[in-house]
C-alpha cells in the first residue's frame, strides 16, 4: 500500500510540473509578439533631421517665412512645389520691411551690387539660384552643413549666408502643403506707354508673387532726361512736394502707403478711383493713384 501511495504521489507531482511548464512557454510566446508589433508601428521617418522622408512628401505648395532682420531690413521667405512626391521648384527670396523690390529683383537689376562692392564673385540672385537647384537635386537640406557664420562649404560657388534658407525649407516641408493664392509665383513688371508730356515722368510698377500671393510691390518712375528714379529723388528731397506745399507727405511716402494697401487687399481693383485719378480708400494718400492701379493690374496679367 505504501508503494502504491508513493507511485500515485509521484504521478501527481509530474502532472503538476508539466502543467506549470506549459504555462511558462505560452507566456514567452506572448512576450515575443510585443516588440514585433512595436517595430511594425514605428514611424518610417523616425530619427531624421528634416522630419520628412522623400517618399512621404505630398503634392502641393509649401511655404515658410522668417522674421525681419532689424539690421538689414530683410525677411527671408521660401516657396516650394512638390509634384509626384518630388520637389520640383524652390523659390528663395527676401522681402524688405520698407517695401519696394524683393531681394531677387533688386539683385537682378544691379541695385544690390554684391559683385560691384567686392563682397562676392556672384550676385545674390545667382547664388540663391544655385542653392535652389541644390535642394531640387538632393531633395533635402540634410547635406547643407553650415558653420557659425551661417555659411556652407557644401555648395560650390555659394558664399552668402544660407542658414536661414536651410531652416525655412526644412520648416516648410515639416509643416506640409498650404493653400496657395490665385497668382503664379514670379516677378512681374509694367510701365506706362509714354513719358508724361508735362512732368517728363514715366510710371513703373513691379510686383512679386510668392506662394500665389502678392508679396512685394514697388511703384516708381523714370524720367525722360535720365538721372535717378522718382523714389530716389523724392527720398533725397529733390522732388519736394511738401516744400512746394503740394502735399502733407512726400511722393515716396504716399507711394509706400499705396503699395502697402495693395499688399493687404491683394487686388488692384480694391482701390476705388475717384476724380482726378485719386482715391479716398487709402488714408494719407492725396496723389493720383490711377496709374498705379492700372499698371499693377497690367503687371498681374502675366500672373494669372
Amino acid at each position: 500500500m505504501k508503494k502504491v501511495g508513493l507511485i500515485l504521489l509521484t504521478l501527481m507531482l509530474s502532472a503538476t510540473l508539466a502543467a506549470c511548464g506549459g504555462d511558462k512557454k505560452e507566456e514567452g510566446a506572448n512576450t515575443n509578439q510585443t516588440p514585433t508589433n512595436t517595430a511594425t508601428e514605428a514611424p518610417t521617418n523616425a530619427g531624421t533631421d528634416t522630419g520628412t522622408a522623400e517618399a512621404e512628401l505630398k503634392d502641393g505648395a509649401y511655404y515658410a517665412e522668417g522674421t525681419v532682420d532689424e539690421k538689414s531690413g530683410w525677411q527671408y521667405v521660401v516657396a516650394l512645389k512638390v509634384e509626384n512626391g518630388k520637389i520640383t521648384n524652390v523659390n528663395w527670396n527676401g522681402l524688405n520691411k520698407n517695401g519696394g523690390l524683393d531681394k531677387k529683383a533688386l539683385s537682378e537689376s544691379g541695385e544690390y551690387g554684391m559683385v560691384e562692392k567686392g563682397k562676392a564673385v556672384a550676385e545674390w540672385h545667382e547664388q540663391a539660384a544655385t542653392m535652389e537647384q541644390f535642394v531640387i537635386d538632393k531633395q533635402s537640406v540634410a547635406d547643407i552643413a553650415v558653420n557659425e557664420e551661417g555659411k556652407t562649404d557644401a555648395v560650390s560657388g555659394v558664399s552668402i549666408t544660407v542658414s536661414d534658407f536651410a531652416k525655412l525649407v526644412d520648416d516648410a516641408l515639416k509643416a506640409g502643403p498650404v493653400e496657395a493664392g490665385a497668382y503664379k509665383d514670379g516677378h512681374y513688371k509694367a510701365e506706362a506707354a509714354d513719358f508724361d508730356e508735362k512732368s517728363g515722368w514715366k510710371a513703373t510698377v513691379d510686383v512679386t508673387v510668392m506662394n500665389g500671393k502678392i508679396a512685394a510691390v514697388r511703384w516708381n518712375g523714370v524720367h525722360k532726361d535720365g538721372g535717378t528714379d522718382k523714389v530716389t529723388r523724392s527720398t533725397a528731397g529733390e522732388y519736394g512736394m511738401k516744400e512746394h506745399g503740394k502735399a502733407v507727405a512726400e511722393w515716396h511716402e504716399q507711394a509706400a502707403l499705396a503699395e502697402k494697401f495693395l499688399l493687404e487687399k491683394q487686388d488692384p481693383a480694391a482701390i476705388a478711383i475717384g476724380d482726378g485719378g485719386k482715391t479716398d480708400a487709402i488714408s494719407g494718400v492725396t496723389i493720383a493713384v490711377s496709374e498705379f492701379t492700372e499698371l499693377a493690374s497690367k503687371a498681374l496679367e502675366g500672373a494669372k
